[in-house]
């Protein structure tokens, strides 16, 4: 099998870190997108090669992956783009990685799990902050406190902002309300259904609201733990907010609040400044207990979002390249162990009380 890999939506926010990243560490991926012209002027200033194609035909598809191992998908809102490229990956026995948060991505790669071991691949989405340095600590969590039945996970982000390709997705899933699991199923709450302070390593308690974040899904598939929730630091006058949402559901789910709400996230800056990565740290907060009440916690300490997605993934990437590419849906814990996220310079883990 060639070591060649694609980096497809090369020219968004992420995907352009990832290209200037994996030119700094000497990696040599295809550039790849749907924009002509977007594509060919990233390529031009990387001096990388590159391809031009949708997602809309099977047939644009394998051609555009023809010749490669493996695929690092940067092209959200990635419930409409996941699935094209996987069964794509399926069809050519090519390995998968994306940088997804979305549930639903997860939740089918896992339906997929199957066909991708018959196929001699892996499905590995959510290589960036979303899950890599939240899925770590689920394991370890787990490995400390083995019969855990619950999990709990929070995360701080210090100093950076949203990228219009995150905060489209976001706009793609108004009104769709929020996700806990318990008792190992995937169930719908509203968002914010829950709220508590967290004490992050930053030494600050912070006030923090639930939310369907990708970790719902895949810290079953890492730890088995049954009852899993996702919380963020927002500031208490948004959470008021927020805890309307369910009143106005309706009105958020049609086509036009949504298009209007897309068009104005495309006016703003594309993503946090350079300045903002370098100076942005994130924290992350993670608890488990069992049925007798033990409980075991621990802090995290990472670089920003966005940057931490970079190195991500294309540390994972560079594991894939190398051979080390356990075959069916994994994830990035249960693939390469709960010191993943260690391996990342400026991540610093640390066993905490409250």
């Amino acid at each position: 099998m060639a070591k060649k890999f694609l980096l497809y939506g090369a020219y968004g926010y992420t995907g352009r870190l990832i290209a200037e990243l994996a030119r700094e560490k000497g990696l040599e991926p295809i550039l790849a997108g749907r924009s002509v012209e977007k594509t060919r002027q990233l390529a031009e200033k990387l001096e990388m090669d590159y391809r031009v194609f949708g997602l809309d035909t099977p047939e644009a598809v394998d051609e555009g992956l023809n010749g490669m191992s493996m695929v690092l998908h940067a092209a959200g809102p990635f419930m409409h783009t996941a699935r094209p490229m996987m069964e794509a990956c399926l069809r050519n026995g090519i390995h998968y990685l994306d940088i997804t948060g979305e549930i639903a991505v997860f939740e089918l790669a896992a339906a997929l799990g199957p066909r991708a071991r018959e196929a001699g691949i892996m499905l590995m989405p959510g290589v960036g902050f979303d899950v890599v340095p939240t899925d770590c600590t689920a394991l370890y969590l787990k490995e400390k406190l083995p019969g855990a039945t619950h999990l709990q996970m929070a995360f701080s982000s210090g100093g950076s902002r949203t990228s219009q390709g995150t905060a489209t997705t976001m706009a793609e899933n108004l009104g769709e309300g929020g996700a806990v699991r318990e008792n190992g199923k995937i169930k719908k709450v509203p968002v914010g259904h829950k709220a508590m302070e967290v004490l992050f390593a930053e030494g600050k308690n912070r006030f923090c609201m639930s939310i369907p974040w990708g970790d719902v899904s895949t810290a079953f598939y890492s730890t088995g733990i049954p009852n899993i929730e996702v919380y963020t630091s927002v500031h208490p006058k948004t959470y008021r907010y927020v805890k309307l949402q369910p009143y106005l559901n309706w009105l958020l789910r049609t086509s036009f609040i949504r298009n209007r709400v897309k068009k104005r996230i495309q006016k703003g800056p594309a993503g946090p400044s350079e300045e903002q990565r370098k100076r942005g740290k994130s924290y992350i907060w993670g608890k488990v207990w069992n049925e007798k009440g033990d409980t075991a916690l621990a802090r995290l300490i990472t670089p920003e979002g966005y940057d931490l997605t970079a190195r991500t993934s294309l540390h994972i990437a560079q594991k894939v390249l190398d051979g080390n590419a356990p075959v069916g849906f994994q994830t990035p814990a249960k693939a390469y162990g709960s010191g993943l996220i260690l391996e990342i310079p400026g991540t610093i883990r640390e066993d905490a009380q409250k």
